[in-house]
């Protein structure tokens, strides 16, 4: 054998024996995605941080509320329903649905996205009647649905979840008292005396409530270092959107107050559809509440659903400002779905001021694809990315869309060819933009150098203290062990 041949012989042999890098088999696996799906399940996926606990629930536990609370179910709409002292009468009891298949089957399909198909009904319409449809919430529910939402995301390596779990209703008997004008000073003044700060201690045992009962149904106390239990939680306070203003402006002050206060309350987040008359007529209006309320309490992290619009669904001039306003005039550090993005007024120099103060966007495909119908070639998700703007994924309401984050991440990597190391610095993006307790454990936005007091390694006593401070860096490190361990693995 000539020696030529012998030495490429060696040099196949030697490349052949080389195992592929993660990078390698993920480009490899995106040809299959049903191994590509098992491949992202086992990721590290760091934080869900856009999730509304309600719309989280899948349609099966409702139902099984409803078996156990001896509740009806609506014989035309199929939605759960209050049992009248009379009994269910030409409803249905809701017993029926441990047995009854085709009444099962269409409870699912009208408190979810499965099976829907356009016509009367669109999308949009159909996504946001299904949140009226769960029936009579009650507060001995709120452990088993955290349970459910915290041990799914265990299952998929989450390590953080950012819950719209709380609201701020209790300050709507203040606001209702206090009336409102324009002059916020003065509102807010007649707010502090009508019981404003009542309400916030209200709030605050609503935040107990919902701890206690995380932690008593998932066993924390007992069960510490259990997967569910590791995974970190924060509450987001929402505020109805579609309230009258006296109502809005109190439930900003308040859960601005609440999360100035209360570390587990990370932030606020105004809810309800932003195509919605009060929402359309007092948008901006409520834009300036929120800029009032910061300059306020600083300390309270502000995350915005904006631009969560699509052609058609308003009038034109009606998608040109959201995420603009909820930027500028809010000052909101991540605004949630963005997808009206191409018909926003300028939006080069929006996208620039984004990228400028790091204004991360919460990207929600699936839910941007059930609701709004954009999807693939027509999301901005590409643009965002282009000028530098950053991006993490998300769920939005997981249950209602019959899915899942682990999904979401195949579709990023399927309908926009994402690779490997992008989809990780967007699993670090949702830690570094999350509103956790703390400072950053990475010393700039590259995610190569830690800060100085971890750059001698994590064993060090000043890093030891440092990440035992700061609940942030904290998942952080985490995150990059999870990373090291699914990498060695060759990604399984």
């Amino acid at each position: 054998m000539k020696p030529s041949l012998i030495l490429s012989v060696a040099v196949f042999v030697t490349a052949a024996a080389q195992p592929l890098t993660v990078e390698q088999r993920f480009t490899q696996l995106r040809k299959n995605p049903p191994e590509l799906y098992a491949f992202l399940l086992a990721m590290p996926k760091g934080a869900d941080l856009h999730m509304h606990l309600g719309g989280a629930i899948y349609a099966e536990t409702y139902m099984r509320f409803a078996a156990a609370e001896g509740l009806c179910v609506d014989a035309k709409t199929f939605a759960i329903i209050a049992r009248p002292a009379t009994g269910c009468g030409d409803n249905k009891d809701a017993a029926l649905l441990h047995t009854d298949n085709t009444l099962a089957s269409a409870v699912i399909d009208s408190l979810s996205m499965r099976n829907f198909v356009p016509g009367r009904e669109s999308g949009h319409d159909h996504f946001f009647a299904a949140f009226a449809k769960f029936g009579p919430g009650r507060a001995d529910r709120i452990g088993p649905m955290l349970a459910e939402v915290i041990q799914r995301a265990a299952e998929q390596n989450e390590s953080y979840l950012e819950i719209m779990a709380l609201n701020a209703n209790a300050a709507n008997t203040a606001g209702n008292a206090a009336g409102f004008s324009t002059d916020f000073d003065a509102t807010k003044t007649k707010l502090m005396a009508s019981g404003l700060p009542q309400a916030v201690v209200m709030m605050r045992s609503q935040v107990e409530l919902i701890e206690n009962a995380r932690t008593q149904t998932l066993s924390c106390d007992s069960k510490h270092d259990s997967a569910a239990c590791r995974v970190a939680v924060g509450y987001i306070c929402q505020i109805l959107r579609e309230s009258p203003p006296q109502q809005v402006f109190a439930q900003i002050l308040a859960a601005a107050m609440l999360a100035s206060e209360d570390p587990r309350a990370v932030g606020i987040n105004m809810v309800q559809p932003e195509d919605g008359l009060i929402s359309m007529r007092d948008y901006h209006l409520q834009m300036q509440m929120v800029a009032y309320a910061r300059k306020l309490y600083p300390k309270a992290h502000v995350t915005l659903h904006a631009g969560e619009l699509a052609s058609g669904l308003v009038p034109p001039d009606g998608l040109r400002f959201h995420i603009r306003e909820a930027v500028q005039i809010a000052q909101a550090e991540r605004i949630g779905h963005g997808v009206d993005l191409p018909y926003e007024t300028d939006s080069p120099s929006l996208l620039a001021e984004m990228k400028r103060r790091k204004v991360m966007v919460e990207i929600n495909l699936t839910s941007n694809d059930l609701i709004l119908g954009v999807r693939g070639k027509d999301h901005p998700l590409p643009v965002y990315r282009s000028h530098g703007v950053p991006v993490a994924l998300s769920t939005d309401d997981e249950g209602v869309a019959r899915g899942h984050l682990t999904e979401e991440y195949l579709r990023a990597a399927l309908e926009f060819g994402l690779s490997y190391s992008e989809l990780k610095d967007m699993a670090r993006n949702s830690l570094e933009y999350s509103f956790a307790p703390g400072v950053s454990y990475w010393k700039n936005g590259n995610y190569r150098v830690a800060v100085d007091l971890c750059a001698a390694g994590r064993q060090t006593e000043g890093c030891k203290t440092f990440l035992k401070a700061n609940e942030k860096a904290r998942l952080q490190a985490d995150l990059e062990d999870r990373f090291a361990k699914f990498e060695r693995g060759g990604g399984k």
